[in-house]
């Protein structure tokens, strides 16, 4: 197991425990090799290291106490970055300084590398221990045990290392590698495509390297079922089928070649005809293997769809609900809650549709299904409707960002644009999903939109949904806590799903509060939002606690949403092999504005919400249990004055 955000995120905000799962993987390496691949990577020759503003000479490089705490800190982030090449690519803060060696490579995706991963981040944890608290500011305090729950539950995730599926249709590594060369490698020169080719060259041995992690969990007894296995071999049949000149590889190449000011037409011509070789001759074989390998593997997946059928797979779930959610909430609490926050927030929806001349005599799904059905609310099925919904998601964020000032003193300084879900993944893809900014600011904040199904993208959601994705949800939270300054590195990537899902559930909230979401249409599509967060804490853990096949939690959120089809099995099919994530959006939200009317009531009019918006975003992610002792930390600020 293993944590990596999210984000619907994406590769963002969803935390997984597992060996390399996404882009932030805690690897160990140090001393005299980490040095060297540095200085392969860097060209340095000194031994000094300045990357984010923080500097590490010989002896806080190398020395089992730094003197400064936050060189303790930071420079296990470093480590974390230059071991993953990947990383370092999706971060993009070296290359605004000349360094793109790292830009040539693949991760290493060696199974042995999780032992040491853990053996790293325990006695990463086991040092924090020498930094006494007498001798730590407030905000270094903080720090330290925010970073002492993420190695504690790493420790506590050992076990269940293997409790994973990393091929599956959400984010798998079937699907990673095209994803990541699309959205995060840049081309802006010769030396770039020359890396893009090379990244190309090197994904068999990464292949060769997961295929020794799905044997491991085949030979325990971890085998994702017969539903995943189905679509990841029909992810990636597709993905081989597809002539070499309309794989994703060569044409996202194509458009990045063509906006390169260095790259002359003759170079350009070059490149594209050795990577349509090299997607022939090296991309498709390492996908063969796959292939062959879970085609194997499916006369041995069941149809048992919840982690109670894996070995030990009880406690496993157990974790993750705590891994998520930041709470000690049992499976069964989660499931009382949810219960009861679906027939709250049908009952409001109820009654907007009986003032809008919705007969809801027959209930709320077919109440909803009236609704949903009135032709004004869908957009053309057509490439030109598909391209009419991204301008209008971009005019929806551009209205909200200037139109904020009343509710936020702070703004993140990275740009925010929209973008489609790559045609050949978004069958089984999310609605929507955000990828973060590059830290040097050479790529902004991305809202992913899927447009797979027309009718999946209603008009009446489109503001609340602009909202979670965008401004002022993920893209605020996730960029201003990169961009905080005098914050140890490890802070402002911290990967707590509760934190982040929470906030951009509660930031649709706060939009409709203060007018941006004005029509009754609106407001169906915020508190149909809300809704659909209160049944997936219901499903989640149905399928793993209860029991519940995907064909029955299929139903319950189809009868409780009114959600298109396709989306619904998205969904169903994502908590299958996300265990527990789906519980972080709204046990969150509800702890913020059960956090937020503490101080509401404890303040009265020395409440500022523009003031508490500071508080919660300017410390970063944190757990739950965290993040309210420092708004009861404000709190008694505010009164002492």
């Amino acid at each position: 197991m293993f944590f990596s955000v999210s984000l619907e995120s994406t590769q963002y905000s969803r935390i997984q425990v597992q060996s390399r799962s996404l882009h932030l993987y805690f690897s160990p390496q140090s001393g005299n090799a980490m040095i060297k691949k540095i200085f392969k990577w860097t060209g340095l020759s000194v031994l000094i290291v300045v990357i984010l503003g923080s500097t590490f000479a010989a002896h806080e490089w190398y020395a089992d106490k730094p003197f400064m705490f936050r060189a303790y800190l930071d420079r296990q982030m470093l480590k974390i970055a230059f071991e993953d090449p990947e990383t370092l690519t999706s971060l993009g803060f070296l290359e605004s300084m000349g360094i793109n060696g790292h830009n040539a490579h693949l991760d290493d995706a060696h199974p042995d590398r999780t032992d040491e991963f853990f053996a790293e981040m325990k006695a990463f944890g086991e040092g924090l221990h020498q930094y006494d608290d007498e001798d730590l500011d407030p905000d270094q305090r903080l720090t330290k045990e925010v970073v002492l729950y993420l190695t504690n539950i790493v420790a506590d995730a050992e076990p269940f290392r293997y409790h994973t599926y990393p091929a599956n249709q959400m984010y798998g590594i079937q699907s990673a590698f095209p994803s990541f060369m699309d959205s995060s490698h840049q081309v802006h020169s010769v030396e770039d495509a020359e890396n893009y080719l090379s990244r190309m060259a090197e994904l068999p041995r990464k292949h060769e390297q997961y295929l020794l992690g799905l044997k491991i969990r085949e030979n325990n007894e971890i085998i994702p079922p017969r539903f995943v296995v189905d679509h990841v071999l029909e992810q990636m049949r597709n993905f081989v089928d597809t002539p070499a000149k309309e794989n994703i590889l060569y044409t996202s190449l194509v458009d990045k070649l063509a906006e390169a000011e260095d790259i002359d037409e003759e170079q350009a011509a070059d490149i594209l005809q050795r990577v349509e070789v090299s997607i022939t001759e090296t991309v498709y074989p390492a996908y063969d293997s796959f292939i062959y390998y879970f085609s194997e593997l499916e006369s041995k997946a069941g149809d048992e769809h919840g982690y109670w059928h894996l070995p030990n797979g009880d406690a496993a779930y157990k974790l993750a609900l705590r891994l998520f959610t930041t709470t000690d909430y049992t499976a069964d609490e989660i499931h009382e809650i949810g219960l009861a926050e679906v027939d709250r927030i049908q009952a409001e929806m109820m009654e907007i549709f009986t003032a809008e001349g919705v007969d809801v005599s027959q209930g709320y799904t077919l109440a909803m299904e009236e609704y949903s059905s009135r032709p004004e609310f869908y957009y053309e099925d057509s490439d030109e409707g598909r391209e009419q919904i991204l301008e209008d998601y971009q005019a929806i964020l551009d209205e909200f960002d200037a139109g904020l000032d009343a509710v936020f003193n702070i703004r993140p300084k990275a740009g925010m644009e929209v973008v489609r879900v790559p045609e050949f993944k978004e069958k089984t893809s999310p609605g929507a999903y955000y990828q973060q900014p590059a830290i040097d600011g050479s790529r902004p904040g991305r809202f992913f939109a899927n447009l797979y199904d027309i009718k999946a993208t209603p008009k009446f959601g489109m503001k609340t949904l602009a909202v979670h994705e965008g401004i002022p949800g993920h893209h605020f939270q996730i960029a201003i806590a990169m961009e905080l300054e005098g914050v140890p590195l490890i802070r402002r990537f911290a990967p707590f799903t509760a934190y982040t899902e929470g906030w951009a559930l509660y930031a649709e909230r706060v939009a409709w509060e203060h007018g941006l979401l004005p029509t009754p249409g609106d407001n169906i599509g915020r508190l149909g939002a809300e809704l659909f967060r209160a049944v997936r804490l219901v499903v989640d853990t149905g399928i793993h606690d209860q029991r519940w096949t995907r064909e029955e939690a299929i139903d319950y959120m189809q009868a409780n949403t009114g959600m298109a089809e396709s989306d619904v099995i998205a969904e169903i099919e994502r908590y299958i092999v996300m265990p527990g994530q789906a519980t972080a959006y709204k046990v969150g939200m509800m702890k913020m504005l059960e956090i937020r009317q503490k101080a509401m009531d404890s303040l009265g009019d020395d409440f500022d919400i523009r003031d508490f918006h500071d508080v919660v975003l300017k410390n970063g992610a944190v757990p739950l249990d965290i993040l309210e002792r420092i708004v009861d930390k404000y709190i008694e600020e505010t009164q002492s004055l």
